[in-house]
């Protein structure tokens, strides 16, 4: 009689249980040689695959390396640093731990490294939305508004895993965000220049930038009028 065999579905089989339980046993260890054992033996590809599909999967190639694999390094170091941090009684598993980790560093590390100026990106790239219209800041200067823009842009950019869980969602968000951290340096508020400078920055279409910047916009109104009226802000 023949016997049929259920497979069990694949999940991610370069950072196992086996890989979790090592960074925990890392951890635990105060014996440099072992530590080294098990990070090179139970840890490293682990890691090293992960940085590999996180980079592949959202693109981040914007870097001051010379290549991908340079790039991944780079960010294997980070997580290495960030290793002590990690706590299995938290129940957060070890995979989605460090992936955030490495999401993060990257985002902010392509933020960091752009270089392309706005006025030598085509114009042709844009779609024209002529319905909606973006200022950073249009009015006279006004203390208040400046200070909360500040306390608005660390809010999201803390949170912005969290109020858009989706990877590429939040680095469009952070492209936007971008914009008011260096407000005071930017001599352009044209509304094509602002969204040339974020598909420079994110490969996206214009109507699913106008889709991030409303969220965005609804956040920080609903949280304006209440900081109009008490004085401080409640995110």
């Amino acid at each position: 009689m023949e016997i049929m065999v259920k497979k069990k579905k694949k999940g991610v089989q370069y950072f196992t249980q086996d890989t979790e339980n090592a960074i925990v046993e890392y951890n635990h260890s105060i014996d440099p040689e072992e530590r080294s054992n098990i990070y090179r033996k139970r840890i490293h590809y682990g890691f090293f695959k992960l940085t590999e599909n996180i980079i592949h999967t959202f693109k981040f190639y914007y870097t001051e390396v010379d290549n991908i694999e340079d790039l991944q390094h780079e960010v294997i170091t980070f997580l290495l640093s960030k290793i002590h941090l990690y706590d299995q009684t938290k129940g957060t598993k070890a995979y989605s731990y460090f992936g955030t980790i490495a999401k993060r560093y990257l985002i902010l590390s392509n933020q960091k490294n752009y270089k392309k100026r706005v006025d030598t990106a085509p114009i042709e790239i844009l779609e024209e939305d002529e319905n909606h219209s973006y200022t950073i800041d249009d009015s006279p200067y006004d203390e208040r508004l400046s200070k909360y823009i500040d306390e608005f842009t660390e809010h999201c950019t803390q949170h912005i895993f969290e109020l858009f869980p989706k990877e590429y969602d939040a680095q469009i968000a952070d492209a936007i965000l971008e914009l008011f951290r260096k407000r005071e340096h930017l001599d352009v508020f044209n509304k094509k220049a602002l969204y040339i400078y974020i598909r420079e920055q994110v490969d996206v279409k214009t109507p699913k930038i106008t889709k991030i910047a409303n969220q965005l916009y609804d956040i920080f109104k609903e949280n304006y009028i209440f900081y109009l009226e008490n004085g401080y802000t409640r995110f």
